[in-house]
């Protein structure tokens, strides 16, 4: 329900038209739209500080650009993710402002440019973890966040990380991406005062166990100040960033 269908309704509980039951059955109702394959929730962008994300993998392209039109009604902004070209040449007929990110294969929308706010730093052990960190940062960067990307600075070189600690220590949060062993969460969490996200990715040889190798390692990390998300989540680290940051700057 959006700020004038509310206000209509608060109108009319306080003039008597409409029974208390009546009008919080139609408030809650009206959080969300069914369109019989999804029930397209208008409210989130209120609960959470921005519209529902499509996760595009398993949906057809129609009824991405069907879930795509309806929240597009309510939001200035749309975030889909793993989406591929299919579906970003869809999008891009609804709304010509649809830009496709090809190294994390997502697609925002952003109708109007708004502010950026923060700092937030992704960084990756090796090049094959792009992939989840774009995603991360395309994440971050259409809910609001200044984003920026350093790659490949894995512990098997560690001097090329200790040459960007200027950058690290300038970030509000950063994002750690690795596979084979996650060791660099670690690294960086014992070098920082942020907030530390790692991100464990499906990336090395047969012993990493697509993922659960550094999964495992990030979680039982002996630095303080480190959260972990589940394996390739770019897209839960970037949210969970956005909300870290906004919590210091406000969301905008």
């Amino acid at each position: 329900m959006d700020k004038d269908a509310l206000k209509k309704m608060l109108q009319e509980l306080k003039a008597g038209k409409v029974s208390v039951e009546k009008a919080a059955h139609k408030i809650g109702a009206m959080g969300y739209e069914d369109i019989v394959f999804a029930k397209v929730d208008h409210h989130r962008q209120h609960r959470q500080g921005f519209c529902e994300v499509i996760y595009a993998p398993g949906k057809t392209v129609a009824q991405i650009s069907a879930i795509a039109k309806k929240l597009l009604v309510h939001s200035d902004s749309l975030l889909v993710t793993r989406c591929g070209k299919e579906g970003y040449k869809a999008l891009k007929k609804i709304d010509a402002k649809a830009v496709f990110h090809e190294q994390s294969g997502a697609v925002t929308i952003e109708k109007k440019k708004k502010p950026r706010i923060g700092k937030l730093l992704v960084i990756t052990a090796g090049t094959s973890d792009i992939r989840t960190a774009e995603e991360a940062a395309v994440t971050a960067d259409i809910m609001g966040v200044k984003t920026e990307t350093v790659y490949d600075v894995g512990v098997a070189g560690i001097h090329r990380l200790l040459d960007q600690r200027g950058r690290l220590e300038e970030a509000d949060c950063v994002i750690v991406v690795a596979g084979m062993d996650g060791a660099l969460a670690s690294v960086v969490g014992g070098m920082v005062s942020r907030p530390v996200i790692a991100v464990p990715t499906s990336v090395g040889y047969g012993a990493a166990l697509d993922g659960i190798a550094p999964l495992l390692a990030m979680l039982n990390s002996c630095a303080a100040g480190i959260a972990v998300v589940n394996i390739d989540n770019g897209f839960g680290a970037g949210a969970m960033a956005h909300r870290i940051i906004s919590l210091k700057y406000g969301s905008k």
